[in-house]
This record gives structure tokens, C-alpha cells and sequence, in this order.
């Protein structure tokens, strides 16, 4: 382990740069109001890579909610009324503070969430970057808008500062009380630091430790939240879009989706052999990774040659091993609890009628000695799991890749549509009159012909079609105006229909 990168060692930086909001026993307080709590139940947390101890987040009950809203309502109040330029001096600040600890960062993302070094730093880097462009540009966004008022904030683990804290400083940089509850699975102690840092420098951040099941879904529907911004699985998704349908508050609930993956007319082996490497990056934890293949059946012997030449170069490994010289690709998932049910999941497919085309295993993973590795995970892939199979119509969040033979265009269309809606997709062909043909088709927020798509950073809007996305869409002057109120009779961009719901 490289020097200075322990658990311990990367813990005592913490404690001694935070004291207020991380004490030497692992505990992280909340905050709301003027000051850090000591109140709570402390929960221990493990580290995925290799199961070690980590930090004791002292978690609320659902009794606490109504103290930390009416401090946030308060907060509101004199945030809201700060001027413009005040607040954006603030929030440049607090990423400052937060770009001058990024080694700090990028080793609690390791520890935490399992993610590769070079990853994690690409991940702090992304999160000054991207809130430093809203800072720049913020004055023409808010122009004739105000900020709506308390805004809650539920994220998945896989991003906490990327997603969730650059989501945070954009929400206050326009003028609102932002309170967040931590990711249960891990990332507290990332988003703990990022928050006091951002408070030293001024901006009044809230944030809660609780399970989502209780804190979690009474900060989302207390009458005094204004906007809920959630981003999470479906299934938590759709139960707690059902329970703000025909509320007050605005409401964003990103939800996964299968990302698919087609082929048809194709030859640009290279590329397509780049996108599945790519692809595999963080063992597959991410809202926009493919683990879908539909594929024209002549295609496919070269589909199979080129796809496991390229996850033969799949590299998984313990998160702090990761170098320039020797890259990883990815660590372990966030919980062993998480390799375990991808392998049921596996074996119902299996049991159904599936193929195993490729089963990855651990023999040149790069490990430490004896550590545990029930958290990890080679690279799999399956040719055709049943319909009546998870893997067929759910999302994986993991290094399990299908694969689906088709014969015909709209087979092709339809095999990539099977989630009702994803977050992007991408199509591989060399026919582009095809390409302009197809992809009207196809239910996906963002579709690429013959690239990858992503969240995208700065001014690129993100969101989901169908199943996957409720309430307006994020991004550039998108996620502004999602949390912050315009010129009456307003339609904001987004979606609204009722195709997200469950049938």
C-alpha cells in the first residue's frame, strides 16, 4: 500500500482537518442549523475492498426530521437573501478547499466506494471542474428565476462528490437551503468532508446520516421540502414517485435502466473493442454503463472475438494498487452482499435457458496478500437470458454483461428497449441512412451512432426516456432550473409522463 494511504493514516488527515465533523473513533456528525450534532445511533461501515473497518455515521430517526427541516427552513431564509455575487465568492471558495485536499478525496473514495485511484481523482477533478463552469456562467441562468426553497437530495454511493456534492453547490449557488442524506452504502465520510469544507467557506450545506427507508423518505416528503432531487434504483424510485405524485414539491428521480448496446451493418472493430474496455471501468457501477447487446447474427463471431479480446484486458484490483504504470480498471463491488446475488442472478438466468459465453475469474487480479476477495468480481457475459430472468430486463450494476441475437431491424429495436426506457444507448453501424432510421426508435435520453454517451458535464442536458427518469431534466441551465422557480405558467423540460410507473 502506497505510503500515507492506510485506513489510518488516511483517517487521522480527516480527523485533524475537520475535528468538528470526524472524531478519531470514526464517528461523522450530521449538520444543520449553525453546528455539527452528536446525536444519533452510530453504524459501523466496511470497506469493500478487503472489509476493514471504516467509519460509525451516527444515523437520525424519522423523530429528528422536523428539527433538521425547521433549521433548514431558517437556513433558507438568509441564504436566499444573500447576494449573487456573495454566494458564488462562497461556493468558489469551498472548491478551493475541496481541489487542495483532492489526494485526500480521492483515497476515502478508494476506502469508501471501492473506486480506483486514478478514478477517484478524475472524480474530484469532475466536481471542482464542472461547479467552476457554473459559477462562470450562474448570473444569465438565474436571471428572472428564484430559488424555490429547501431542496432534499437522495444519491446512489457510486458518485458522492461528482454527482451528489457537485448537485449540492449548484443548488445553493442558486440561492437555496440544500440538505442531503448520505449514500447508506457508502461514500459518508467523501461527502461528510466535502460538506465541512464548504461550510468553513460559508455555504450552509445540511447533511444527514439515516437508512433511506426512514430518514430518507420523510426528508424527501415533509411539506417543507420544496424540490427532491433522488438518483437511485427503480424500484426505490417508483415507490417514492408514487408517494409525491400530486405533491407540492418538484421532484427529479433518476432510475436505472438497461443501457443496450446494438449492432448492425458493422465493422469498426477497434472502436467497439475500446467501448467494452472502457466500459468495464469501475466494475460496471455506473447509471450509464452497457450491459446490454443486441446483435445482428452475422455479426456475431466477430462480436464474440472482439469482445473478449478486449475484457481479456480487463484489469481488477484492490482500489489503492491502481498507477500510472499499472492501471486498473476496476476494484471490488460495494458489498460481497452485491457478488452474491449477480451469481444467483446468473444461475436463475442459466437455469432458464442462458449460455455462459465467458466467465471471468480473480487468477491475475492484483490483490494483497490474503486479503479477502469475496467483493470481487471478473468480467461476465451471458447469450440470451430468458425473459422471465432478472438479467433480462433489470439492470446488473456490475460486471455481467448479456448478449441477444436478432434477425431483423424492428427485433433489433425492440431487444434494445426491454427496461421501457433508458438513460442512454448507443447504436454501431456503418450505415448511417439506417442510424437516422433507427434511432428515432429507440427509448433512450441520449443515443449515440457508433459512441459512447455519459452524463455529460457542464452545459450537455442529462435525463432518462420512459421508465427511467421522472420530473424535469438536469444539466447546464436544465439542473438550474430545476430548483428554482421562473416566470408563471412555466413547462420545464423534462419527463412527465406515466410510462415511468410500474405495470
Amino acid at each position: 500500500m502506497h505510503s500515507g494511504r492506510s485506513w489510518s493514516d488516511v483517517w487521522r488527515q480527516v480527523t485533524a482537518l475537520v475535528p468538528e465533523a470526524a472524531l478519531p473513533d470514526g464517528t461523522l456528525r450530521s449538520v444543520w442549523g449553525e453546528s455539527w450534532q452528536g446525536k444519533g445511533t452510530p453504524r459501523q461501515t466496511f470497506s469493500p475492498n478487503d472489509g476493514a473497518a471504516l467509519t460509525r455515521p451516527l444515523e437520525l430517526g424519522r423523530a429528528e426530521v422536523g428539527t433538521v427541516l425547521e433549521a433548514c427552513t431558517r437556513t433558507h431564509e438568509t441564504w436566499s437573501a444573500t447576494d449573487l455575487d456573495e454566494r458564488r465568492r462562497r461556493v468558489s471558495a469551498a472548491l478551493d478547499a475541496i481541489a487542495a485536499q483532492r489526494e485526500l478525496f480521492a483515497a476515502l473514495l478508494a476506502w469508501e466506494i471501492g473506486k480506483p485511484l486514478r478514478q477517484a481523482l478524475a472524480e474530484v477533478d469532475r466536481t471542482v471542474d464542472g461547479v467552476r463552469w457554473y459559477i462562470d456562467e450562474i448570473e444569465g441562468m438565474l436571471a428572472g428565476r428564484r430559488p424555490l426553497g429547501v431542496v432534499s437530495n437522495i444519491a446512489s454511493w457510486n458518485y458522492p462528490l461528482s454527482v451528489l456534492v457537485h448537485a449540492m453547490l449548484v443548488q445553493a449557488l442558486s440561492g437555496n437551503a440544500v440538505l442531503a442524506k448520505s449514500p447508506s452504502a457508502g461514500g459518508q465520510a467523501s461527502v461528510t468532508l466535502a460538506v465541512a469544507l464548504a461550510r468553513r467557506a460559508g455555504v450552509p450545506l445540511s447533511l444527514v446520516h439515516g437508512s433511506g427507508g426512514t430518514v430518507g423518505e420523510a426528508l424527501a416528503t415533509a411539506p417543507e421540502v420544496a424540490a427532491v432531487a433522488f438518483v437511485g434504483g427503480r424500484a426505490t424510485g417508483q415507490v417514492l414517485g408514487e408517494r409525491l405524485r400530486g405533491q407540492p414539491q418538484r421532484v427529479m428521480l433518476e432510475m436505472e435502466g438497461v443501457n443496450p448496446y446494438g449492432l448492425w451493418n458493422f465493422s469498426d472493430w477497434e472502436r467497439f473493442e475500446q467501448h467494452v474496455r472502457s466500459g468495464h471501468d469501475y466494475a460496471k457501477q455506473r447509471c450509464t454503463v452497457y450491459p446490454r447487446f443486441v446483435v445482428q447474427r452475422e455479426l456475431f463471431p466477430q462480436f464474440l472475438e472482439h469482445y473478449l479480446r478486449a475484457v481479456s484486458q480487463v484489469r481488477v484490483g484492490h482500489p489503492l494498487l491502481d498507477t500510472d504504470e499499472a492501471p486498473l480498471s476496476s476494484g471490488p463491488l460495494i458489498h460481497e452482499r452485491k457478488v452474491r446475488d449477480l451469481r444467483l442472478r446468473m444461475q436463475e438466468a442459466t437455469g432458464l435457458g442462458a449460455v455462459p459465453l465467458h466467465a471471468g475469474t480473480l487468477e491475475n487480479a492484483r490483490l494483497e496478500p490474503e486479503q479477502p476477495q469475496e467483493a470481487y468480481l471478473a468480467p461476465q457475459l451471458l447469450l440470451h437470458p430468458p425473459s422471465r430472468s432478472r438479467l433480462y430486463r433489470e439492470e446488473p450494476f456490475g460486471p455481467v454483461d448479456t448478449v441477444v441475437i436478432v434477425d431483423r431491424p424492428e427485433d433489433l429495436v425492440r431487444e434494445m428497449n426491454v427496461s421501457r426506457g433508458s438513460l442512454v444507448a448507443t447504436l454501431a453501424t456503418d450505415d448511417h441512412t439506417f442510424a437516422q432510421e433507427l434511432t428515432p426508435q429507440i427509448q433512450a435520453f441520449k443515443v449515440g451512432v457508433n459512441a459512447l454517451r455519459s452524463r455529460g458535464d457542464r452545459d450537455e442536458p442529462f435525463g432518462g426516456a420512459g421508465a427511467s427518469w421522472w420530473g424535469p431534466y438536469l444539466g447546464g441551465e436544465h439542473l438550474v432550473r430545476a430548483v428554482t422557480a421562473g416566470p408563471a405558467g412555466e413547462t420545464l423540460h423534462g419527463n412527465f409522463g406515466p410510462v415511468w410507473r410500474s405495470t
